[in-house]
Order: C-alpha cells, then structure tokens, then sequence
C-alpha cells in the first residue's frame, strides 16, 4: 500500500486489501486495549500511537507484508528471545500472511510498551 493520505485510522482500515483488514482491524483493538494514555495518530500514512507527542507504536499495511512498528530499543532488548526467528528490521516486526500474526507477543509487547516511558529509537 502507498502511504495513506487518510485523516484517521477508520479511513486508513477502509483502503487496506480487505483479506488484511480483519488482522488489521485486531491489531488496532490490540493498541487501543493495552495503550492506556496514548493518543491513536495518523504518522506518516499509518495509524500510530503516541505518548507525550512521541510515536512509540505504529502498524501498517505493506505490499508485501504487515508491519507492525515497536519504536523502543528497551522493550525490544527485553523481548530479544521472543523476537528471535520472527522476521524483524530494525524496530518493525513483518508479518507476510494475516493468519500468522501472533497477537499474544503484540499483546505482551503493547503492555510492556505501556508500562513505563522509554527512549525512542
């Protein structure tokens, strides 16, 4: 997907391919649970999730995969196991096939996201 020119995440869900929009669409319940006191943005054509003005969470729909964007070198490093094997670039988890989306680490990496401040990469 070209980068959104959508004004919020309920347009942004509307123009995803529809066999993402599900995934996607669990993905935002995922921020919006677990991200307590964080604003949901629109931040470079994805949707986002931003404390104190600082986008620490994003996801979006890529041509080839899902990205889902984990902007804290710290919670990263706390999941170095969990994360190892799963397909990574530098702070962005990619998920080829909705169906393998494991929503249990998105889960826990959101809480740990959410516990405490932390610096951004």
């Amino acid at each position: 997907m070209v980068q959104s020119k959508a004004s919020d995440v309920d347009g942004y869900l509307t123009e995803v391919p529809e066999e993402r929009r599900t995934a996607l669409a669990k993905v935002r319940q995922l921020c919006r649970e677990e991200l307590v006191g964080f604003d949901e943005v629109m931040a470079y054509g994805m949707p986002a999730y931003e404390r104190d003005g600082a986008c620490e969470i994003a996801f979006a729909s890529q041509k080839q995969y899902i990205s889902f964007y984990l902007m804290r070198g710290d919670v990263c490093e706390a999941f170095e196991e969990r994360l190892t094997g799963q397909d990574m670039g530098k702070g962005c988890l990619r998920f080829r096939r909705p169906e393998n989306i494991d929503f249990g680490l998105l889960r826990d990496l959101l809480k740990a996201t959410e516990a405490r401040p932390g610096t951004i990469c």
